[in-house]
Order: C-alpha cells, then sequence, then structure tokens
C-alpha cells in the first residue's frame, strides 16, 4: 500500500490535468462554435434582407433618376428646337430682303430705314440694319447708332459672312459696347467688285427672354454658350453676357441631338443636358441640380429604413462586441507580425546586395578575361606585320579595349568589394581632382540638358588620405541625383573648402527638394524616389553612398527646402585612420 499510494496519487493527477486541459480545449472549441453559429445565423437572417431592401431601393431610385433624365433631356431639345425655329424665321427674312433688292436700293438709306421699319414690327429685338461693302466700310445703316463708315474688314463676324450664304455671329460688344449677334448675307457685286455683306442685329435680351419662357420644373438654369465657354446669354449662377462661365463639360457634347451629363455637386447631383444648336456657333445648356422628389418616394424610402434598421440592431450590438473582440486579437498579431517581417525583409535585402553583387562581379570577369587576351594576341600580331596598311590605327584601337577591360575589371572588383567589404586603399590625393574625374563622366548629360554645374573650390586645399575609387563612386552618386533632380536648364553647385576636422564638400541643387516625411528615410536601402520621373531608382545609391562615407571615416548629412533645393554635405579627415574589416 505504502508503494502503491505515490503511483496512485500521480495518476489521479494526471488524470485530473487531463481533464482540465480538456475542458479549457472544449471551452475555447465551444466558444469558437458559438462565434461561428452567430455569424451564420446573422448572414442568414440579415442577407435576404438586405438584398431585398436593396433591390427595392435601387429599382425605384433608377425609375426616378430616368423620370428626370427624360424630362431634362425633353426641355433641352425643345428649347433648342425653339431656338432653331426663331433663327430660321430670321435667316428667312434676311435671306429674302437680300435676294429682293438690289445692292443700290440697300445702299438707299430712305429705302433701308423702310425696310428696318417693317422688320422691326414683325420681329421683337432687332436693333439695327446696314450693308457693308467688300473692303468692310459701311455704306448704308438704319438704326439708334451713328455707325456710318465704319470698318468691319478686321471683325470675325464679317470675314465669316462673305465665305457663306447666310451667317449667324457670336454674341459681341462691338463698336456700340452692347452685347448684340448678327444674321449677315452676303450678296455677289453684279459689276464684279466682290461680295457685300447685308446683316441684321438682335439685342441678346431678347434670347434671354426667350429663355426665360422656357422655365419649367425641369430647369435650374438655362443659358447658351460658344466653344471656348463664353456666355451668349445671361445665367442664373454663371455670370452676365460675354463673361467667362467657369463651368467644365463632363464630356464632349454630339455635334447633333442632346448630350446628358451627371456630375456630384456637394451634397447633390447635377444633372446637365448639352445640345449644340444647329446653325450657329451657340451651345445651349441646361442645368437641374436635383432629382424630381415624390412623396411616394420619400415615404418607400423611410419605410425600407426604419425596417432594415429595426432588423438589424440587434446584430450590430453583436458584431460589435464580436469585432472588438477579433480587432485586439488580430492587431496583436499583425504587429508581431510585421515586426518580424520588418527584420527578414532588412536582413534579407542587406544579403541580397551583397550576393548580387558577387554574382555579377564574377559572371562580368570571365569575358573580361578573354576579351583582354584576345586583344593581347591581336595586338602582338600586329607588332610583327609590317606591311599592314592600318597597323597603328587597329593597335590605337586595340589599346583602347584594353583600357576600357582594365576599366570594367575595376568596376567588377568594387562589385566584390561590396560584397566582401574589401578594405580601404588609403592614398594621398586632392579632392578637387577627383570630383574633377567624376564631371568627365557627366559633363556630356549635364550639357545635353542645359544643366549648368559652378564649382567654388578653395585654393590651396590640402591633400587627404583616402580611396580614389571609393571616393569617385561617393560623387558619382550625389551629383547623378542632382541631375536627376533638377529640370533641364537647372543648376548644381559644388563647393570644396577646408575645416577644422579636414575637407567639406557640399552638393547643391535648385530641384524641387525632398519633402520632410521622405527627408528621414532617404540613406535606407531600396528607398527610391524616382518612381514615375521617366527614371526607376533602385535605392541602392544613397545607402552605399552613406556606407561609403562613414568607411572613410567621413560624415555626411542632407539638408532641403521645397521649390528651393537639396544640399548633400560631406566630410573626409585630413588623416584616415586604419579601420579593421570584420
Amino acid at each position: 500500500m505504502d508503494k502503491s499510494s505515490p503511483q496512485e496519487g500521480e495518476s489521479w493527477i494526471s488524470r485530473k490535468t487531463r481533464g482540465l486541459r480538456s475542458i479549457l480545449s472544449l471551452a475555447k472549441r465551444a466558444r469558437r462554435l458559438r462565434l461561428i453559429l452567430l455569424f451564420t445565423m446573422l448572414l442568414i437572417a440579415l442577407l435576404p434582407l438586405g438584398v431585398t431592401v436593396g433591390l427595392s431601393f435601387y429599382q425605384y431610385r433608377r425609375l426616378i433618376i430616368e423620370e428626370t433624365h427624360n424630362n431634362v433631356r425633353w426641355s433641352a431639345n425643345s428649347t433648342r428646337q425653339a431656338i432653331e425655329a426663331f433663327l430660321d424665321k430670321l435667316e428667312t427674312t434676311v435671306l429674302v430682303i437680300n435676294n429682293a433688292y438690289t445692292l443700290e436700293e440697300l445702299a438707299d438709306p430712305e429705302i433701308l430705314d423702310q425696310i428696318f421699319s417693317k422688320l422691326r414690327a414683325e420681329h421683337d429685338g432687332l436693333v439695327d440694319m446696314s450693308l457693308i461693302g467688300p473692303d468692310g466700310i459701311q455704306k448704308s445703316y438704319s438704326g439708334p447708332f451713328d455707325l456710318s463708315g465704319k470698318n468691319y474688314s478686321e471683325s470675325t463676324w464679317f470675314q465669316n459672312a462673305l465665305t457663306r450664304k447666310i451667317y449667324v455671329s457670336e454674341v459681341f460688344l462691338g463698336y456700340r459696347n452692347i452685347p448684340h449677334f448678327v444674321i449677315a448675307a452676303s450678296k455677289r457685286d453684279p459689276k464684279g467688285r466682290g461680295y457685300w455683306v447685308f446683316r441684321v442685329s438682335i439685342d441678346t435680351l431678347i434670347l434671354d427672354q426667350f429663355l426665360e419662357s422656357m422655365d419649367t420644373e425641369a430647369v435650374d438654369d438655362i443659358f447658351l454658350i460658344n466653344e471656348q465657354g463664353k456666355l451668349q446669354s445671361s445665367s442664373r449662377y454663371y455670370g452676365e453676357v460675354t463673361d467667362q462661365a467657369s463651368l467644365r463639360l463632363m464630356a464632349q457634347p454630339k455635334k447633333t441631338g442632346t448630350t446628358l451629363m451627371v456630375d456630384q455637386r456637394e451634397d447633390h447631383p447635377l444633372i446637365r443636358a448639352v445640345s449644340f444648336v444647329q446653325g450657329s456657333p451657340w451651345i445651349l445648356v441646361l442645368d437641374h441640380q436635383r432629382y424630381f422628389h415624390r412623396t411616394s418616394w420619400i415615404t418607400f424610402r423611410n419605410q425600407l429604413i426604419s425596417i432594415f434598421f429595426t432588423c438589424t440592431l440587434l446584430a450590430v450590438i453583436i458584431v460589435f462586441w464580436l469585432a472588438d473582440y477579433l480587432a485586439r486579437n488580430i492587431q496583436k498579431t499583425n504587429e508581431s507580425r510585421e515586426m518580424l517581417l520588418q527584420q527578414t525583409e532588412h536582413t534579407s535585402k542587406l544579403a541580397s546586395i551583397g550576393r548580387l553583387a558577387a554574382g555579377v562581379a564574377h559572371e562580368i570577369n570571365n569575358p573580361l578575361s578573354i576579351i583582354n587576351e584576345k586583344a593581347g594576341l591581336m595586338k602582338d600580331l600586329l607588332q610583327r606585320t609590317d606591311d599592314f596598311r592600318h597597323r597603328d590605327k587597329f593597335i590605337a584601337q586595340l589599346d583602347a579595349l584594353e583600357k576600357a577591360v582594365q576599366r570594367s575589371r575595376v568596376i567588377t572588383h568594387r562589385l566584390l568589394g561590396f560584397a566582401r567589404r574589401m578594405e580601404v586603399s588609403l592614398e594621398s590625393l586632392q579632392v578637387a581632382e577627383v570630383i574633377e574625374e567624376v564631371l568627365g563622366f557627366l559633363t556630356k548629360e549635364a550639357a545635353y540638358r542645359n544643366i549648368k554645374i559652378e564649382k567654388f573650390f578653395e585654393p590651396d586645399l590640402p591633400d587627404i588620405q583616402s580611396d580614389r575609387g571609393q571616393l569617385q563612386q561617393v560623387f558619382l552618386n550625389i551629383i547623378n541625383n542632382a541631375i536627376d533632380a533638377v529640370a533641364d536648364g537647372g543648376e548644381i553647385s559644388i563647393a570644396c573648402q577646408k575645416t577644422g576636422q579636414g575637407i567639406q564638400v557640399d552638393i547643391s541643387d535648385n530641384g524641387p527638394g525632398i519633402p520632410p516625411e521622405i527627408m528621414k528615410n532617404i540613406f535606407e536601402p531600396f528607398f527610391t524616389t524616382k518612381r514615375g520621373k521617366g527614371k526607376e531608382g533602385t535605392g541602392l545609391g544613397l545607402s552605399i553612398t552613406y556606407g561609403l562615407v562613414k568607411k572613410l571615416g567621413g560624415e555626411i548629412s542632407v539638408r532641403s527646402e521645397g521649390n528651393v533645393g537639396t544640399t548633400f554635405s560631406m566630410t573626409f579627415p585630413l588623416v584616415q585612420k586604419r579601420r579593421a574589416e570584420g
């Protein structure tokens, strides 16, 4: 009994522990199942209701919208047809007079006055009538203004009227400084002296009165404009005649018929009907700012809203609690995952840079060795041949080829150095000379884009101990970025001066600047600001530059101001202390 008691006690504890775990597991599963059931029941109950309410709302609203569109389109068509009929009547009258009377009769002031008096009695809005010669000089005039002898040769309407049988002009002020438009007909001189123009002027008030008479429930504003957007009649919202209307057409209207456009303005829709008035330079615009609301529509909508909110009230309470619970857990999980992903991504990026650099360098070195060997062999063969006419020229070209191979090897050497963290190769050098060498590679691109590069080098600068190749890479990256940042014709300045710590180099441009929210990430790997500018950056240039400056014992900083430019400041020590590479 003494030996079995501990075993029995242990077994009992084990069973109780397993039972407790099972209970906890069941509780979790039950809670999970309860949540699933809640969602399922809510979905089964509310989905048909939501679909029914949504379809009913959509169908009824669509009927209201179609009714409004049809009414607006009908009003615009009726108004346009009425204006066209009004113009047709006036054009017919002008053509009849132009054909019925000779030039001599129309040039007679008394006959012209008689014609004008009869015409004015039949047509409201007529202002005056005149005959204009081929030279643009008004020969006879009937009306309330002193316009005899006026020159219209430079007027657009006169030039258009000479080339057409009948012409309706845009609204303009003219010599009388009053808004009006003209209907003009050309008449050939039987004596061969060119074409004369018989014109009738109409006050734009007749257009305003005409449009006001068309005001219906479907009209909030109705007016005429030309193709440049200048008002040809008064508008309730856009100004007076000849004002430039501050409106935009949501689409290009058709030349025939009526084009309907719909736009959202603040809390209400704007339905705009646009139609070209045939035979004139006018465009009819009719605006209606709301849909037609019917009492039945308001009642129906309120009933739908009441039913929907009543049925979903309980569901909202349950879902609110559930969403809060899930949101807290998901947020914690997402935060942990995001931190882990960021760390993994950062480590992966840095490792990828090294692998990429090493791979590219190794792949390029092999063909470079073959090219260099073949070039040397060809050079040896040419040197043993004296009777080849182009021998010196070919040898010079092979020398250039070998130099290019050596330069490529230096580049691949730097790539391998990036991958292997190559040690700094120190030498005594002039920073200004290194900058001049780099500018030699970039001068053509700067000249092509008319970019001005100014240099301000302090005289008698001391030498520094540094790595020439890595310094070249630093300056090449910064100046390249400056060239990309400025527009054609921009300016870049490079200043070099001695400071207490060493040599300071400032590279400035007058580009658009760097926003503050981007500045804090400017030296991070794979962060680029060149997207969508015609050049797709890798985001490595400034990251590599930052690392090289630090590796050379220097400091780098950046300051920028919007629409003023950006300046990169670098300081390099006079004496380089060798640091062990890990």
